[in-house]
């Protein structure tokens, strides 16, 4: 369970790996999960370089389409010519025309298809024309001289440009679609690949984080180690070390790998184990919680909790349609969050007693008419005193039922949400000590008020009357002021209130210099005793540690983690101290400042609240009147 409360603990440690085991180990590591790699380079232009590299593949894309355009017109021009030039034999004569005038209108109804193919496809193109024109197609091929290199592989690769000539559309629509077989056969192949697809795509995105992740690591001296730091929960340092042993069992390395854990002042990584149920463990039930206090409606709370179980029910069905809907995306994402916000504004709307802006008469009202028919019809408002209408029992759960035909009900139940708001600010601020001397002092006084202040009180001091605001108490308590109480009532709730308050107010402003100077205080003085504990050495002496240091680094080709750690402990101490002082004075006057700010923020619940209430009931009176004008 402490887990579940707290992060897990971190080490810094170093890996050793041999190179030929390198790629099966840190797929090992990839697949226990457990390891967060450090970059032990400096930045490099990687960004720059697949700039070029892609620029580099366009560009020779263009130069093949452009080299074969140039060798097909230079070849197809070279067939033109020597045919004029040497002149028809009987063959070519048959089909053309002996006159000069018919033979250039008859050689306009020739058509012709030229184009390149693979040399080794040349064979199988020539029998697959013959067959389909039956030895109509006169057909001429020239071998380019030199191989033209590939775009996408960077392979060399030999071509033939060719020229068929055709008479007649039928023969030309025959030719097209033996030319248009290549995209079939590449229709073929990609079905084919399409059935490996998914795991091929598994693989390749495998491959390419263990590549990235050895790009992280870094060689020692000798060129035989790869060196990478990372961060390993101390839980899971024997499985990172069986992971290592595994990754060189597999390749045969005879060196095995090992892990070094390495001494740091670094702040590690936050880590924390989850699964589905646990990604935000830490609001799950706050944020659901807290939007309930503003929603606060039983009826669409049931609806909201009956969707979300919908989604959790049909989980796999749903999740196996795989919808590119973005907002349906980000409801079943959150479908867990969605029922929780759908069960707890059932039990905020059954404590604000509110279905669709209507109350709930359940457990029986605590307030009964003490007047007769014949008086409430004659008055069109009438007040109901606690002493004789209220039984003092407090209705089972929520706010009675009463208060929803009461004219002052939105002025009570404001004054209710507003203090409830202000009560649930304190369960998310951490400086417990600075607040609870101000604001939980607030909070109790709301409670003190609420029990302290009745109509049964034989006191009148104590008559709900004569119950003073807890705005301007706090307020006078800040201000150090006072207000006149009106008569037979008191200013303060409790004898020596006005005492306590002016306590609770200096100690307050106490604590403010004490968060100030407290920590660089603290830090100067460590950073003297250090100075003071460190051997002093003369302007020709040698300082025999760093000289040890250096030796083992060549010696080694890695830094000791003692070393490591003594050069990481200096980074408080190069800090100057006025650097730390308005580093402290900012983080005090934005804490002190936010008690303020954050408090307040919560009223939104109460506002929000509010809001809907006022919504459904504007909605169900304008529905009542849709009704009745039908």
């Amino acid at each position: 369970m402490g887990a579940m409360f707290r992060s897990e603990e971190m080490a810094l440690c170093q890996l050793f790996i041999q190179p030929e085991a390198a790629y099966t180990s840190v797929s090992e590591l990839g697949e226990a999960g457990s390891v967060q790699f450090r970059d032990a380079h400096l930045e490099k232009t990687e960004n720059e370089i697949l700039e070029l590299s892609h620029n580099a593949v366009n560009l020779k894309q263009n130069y093949l389409e452009l080299t074969e355009l140039r060798h097909v017109l230079e070849k197809t021009e070279a067939f033109f010519i020597a045919q004029e030039e040497i002149g028809m034999d009987s063959m070519t004569k048959s089909l053309i025309s002996d006159e000069t005038g018919q033979q250039a209108a008859t050689r306009g109804r020739l058509g012709f298809v030229a184009g390149v193919v693979n040399r080794e496809r040349v064979p199988a193109f020539e029998r697959m024309l013959w067959r389909i024109s039956r030895g109509n197609v006169f057909l001429r091929r020239a071998e380019l001289d030199k191989p033209l290199e590939d775009p996408a592989t960077g392979n060399e690769i030999y071509k033939t440009v060719f020229v068929a000539f055709f008479q007649g559309e039928q023969l030309k629509s025959r030719i097209k679609k033996v030319l248009n077989q290549t995209s079939d056969h590449r229709q073929r192949v990609l079905a084919s690949v399409a059935k490996e697809l998914a795991s091929w795509t598994i693989m390749v995105r495998k491959m390419k984080a263990i590549y990235h992740t050895l790009n992280l690591f870094n060689m020692d001296v000798t060129k035989k180690c790869l060196i990478g730091e990372c961060w390993v929960p101390t839980q899971d340092l024997p499985n990172v070390q069986k992971a290592l042993a595994d990754g060189s069992n597999a390749c045969g390395s005879s060196i095995p790998s090992f892990l070094n854990c390495i001494e740091t002042d670094e702040e590690p990584p936050t880590f924390n184990r989850t699964n589905r149920f646990t990604r935000a463990l830490y609001t799950i039930i706050t944020f659901p919680f807290l939007f309930a206090v503003m929603f606060g409606d039983l009826g669409h709370g049931c609806i909201m909790a009956l969707f979300g179980a919908w989604m959790v029910c049909k989980e796999v069905s749903l999740a196996a349609k795989k919808s590119n809907n973005e907002i349906w995306n980000i409801f079943f994402a959150g479908r867990y969050i969605i029922l929780l916000m759908g069960c707890f504004s059932m039990y905020t709307g059954l404590v604000y007693n509110d279905i669709f802006s209507k109350s709930m008469n359940i457990f029986g009202s605590s307030w009964s008419v003490p007047y007769d028919n014949e008086t409430m019809e004659n008055n069109a408002a009438l007040t109901m005193d606690p002493k004789t209408a209220y039984n003092n029992n407090p209705y089972f759960i929520g706010i009675d039922p009463v208060w929803q035909s009461a004219d002052n009900k939105i002025i009570f139940l404001n004054s209710y949400k507003m203090k409830l708001s202000i009560i649930f600010v304190l369960e998310f601020l951490p400086q417990v000590i600075f607040l609870c001397l101000l604001f939980l002092y607030m909070v109790f006084m709301m409670f003190y008020k609420w029990v302290a202040y009745s109509a049964f009180s034989e006191e009148q001091a104590y008559s709900p009357g004569c119950a003073p605001s807890v705005l301007i108490l706090f307020i006078n308590m800040m201000l150090f002021s006072s207000t006149e109480p009106a008569d037979g009532c008191k200013e303060y709730m409790f004898d020596s209130q006005a005492s306590i308050q002016r306590a609770f107010v200096l100690v307050a402003l106490c604590c403010i210099p004490v968060m100030l100077l407290g920590k660089p205080l603290y830090l100067l003085a460590a950073g003297k005793k250090k100075k003071e504990a460190k051997p002093e050495h003369s302007n020709g002496s040698v300082n025999p540690g760093i000289e040890m240091q250096e030796q083992t680094d060549i010696g080694d080709g890695a830094p000791k983690p003692e070393a490591k750690a003594a050069a990481s402990g200096h980074d408080h101490e190069d800090e100057p101290f006025s650097e730390i002082m308005i580093h402290q004075a900012i983080h005090t006057i934005e804490y002190v400042l936010s008690t303020i700010s954050h408090t307040a923020s919560y009223l939104r619940l109460w506002a929000l609240s509010l809001a809907h209430a006022e919504r459904e009931k504007s909605h169900h009176w304008s529905a009542i009147k849709e009704c009745y004008s039908t």
